[in-house]
């Protein structure tokens, strides 16, 4: 005679094994990281566009009450003045700021590099020493700095000229802590294959670890470029002539006590941002991986 097996109760399910809740509660926190990322880009790109629509406008638009976000009647009026004025030669003061912040910046990522690889490859004697030292020079406000370069720049007879830019700031203290960062992500193995092979250490340098160093290298350059062009208060102390100033330390001659040309400057702006934009659209993908890279040792 056959037994029916009785079955056993079903278990209660907690919380923790029922399903998960719908989309909504995750597609509302979705839509309002958006919003907010939205809002946040708005804040940052606004004066942006304000500058570029102001530089279209005529004079007495720029100045007007209240201020248009759009121009009534585009002109490019204050193109032609600020390019074209014998008082404001953009062009040459936009050739100079590219020639200083190009030489700066090659000129600090040759100094970091030969100073961060012995310090990331390399054991001598004070090596922790040197390092510290180099890093404590990061807690010194280069503002303090001024007199003593200006008086040494004057005794090379520099002054007025544009080596006065490019040469004071040549050691980068940043640049070398930055590129020692870099350099100890890379594996020893390579290195160690090159000397088996029979390179020497700065053929290991040279072969070896600068050509794996190239996002780092370009973000260096990238960063020291964008430092140097866009610095102010150095070239107003050490250029003195019309035609050697710098972009930045030009486009301050068009403000006066009396009035201020705000087309003109919005105008020399926009040319000033147009190299910015560029060398970051071009070195983005260096930028990104020589910045998480770099800090991954210690």
């Amino acid at each position: 005679m056959a037994t029916a097996t009785a079955t056993p109760p079903a278990a209660p399910t907690s919380r923790n094994d029922r399903p998960p809740a719908g989309p909504r509660g995750g597609g509302a926190r979705k839509v309002l990281r958006y919003l907010l990322l939205g809002a946040l880009a708005l804040a940052i790109v606004a004066p942006l566009l304000f500058i570029l629509s102001t530089s279209f406008k005529s004079r007495a638009e720029a100045t007007g009450t209240p201020p248009t976000w759009f121009p009534k009647d585009v002109t490019v009026q204050a193109y032609r003045a600020v390019i074209n004025g014998g008082e404001t030669p953009i062009l040459r003061w936009f050739a100079n700021s590219m020639l200083a912040a190009a030489s700066n910046a090659f000129l600090v990522v040759a100094t970091a590099a030969l100073a961060a690889y012995p310090l990331a490859r390399m054991d001598f004697r004070g090596k922790r020493i040197v390092f510290g030292a180099i890093i404590a020079t990061l807690f010194i406000p280069p503002v303090i700095l001024t007199i003593p370069n200006y008086l040494i720049v004057g005794q090379l007879h520099w002054l007025d000229t544009l080596v006065a830019v490019i040469v004071p700031t040549a050691a980068s203290a940043f640049g070398v802590f930055f590129l020692r960062q870099f350099f100890l992500t890379l594996p020893r193995e390579l290195e160690e294959a090159a000397v088996i092979d029979g390179a020497n250490q700065f053929q290991v340098f040279w072969r070896v670890v600068l050509p794996l160093s190239k996002p780092a290298l370009v973000t260096l350059g990238l960063l020291s470029f964008l430092t140097n062009y866009n610095d102010f208060l150095w070239p107003v102390y050490v250029l003195f002539s019309p035609a050697n100033q710098t972009l930045p330390a030009g486009l301050a001659t068009l403000q006066s006590a009396n009035a201020v040309r705000y087309d003109l400057l919005a105008a020399g702006a926009v040319i000033a941002s147009v190299p910015v934009l560029l060398l970051y659209v071009v070195a983005q993908r260096y930028i990104i991986e020589g910045v998480s890279r770099s800090g991954l040792k210690g």
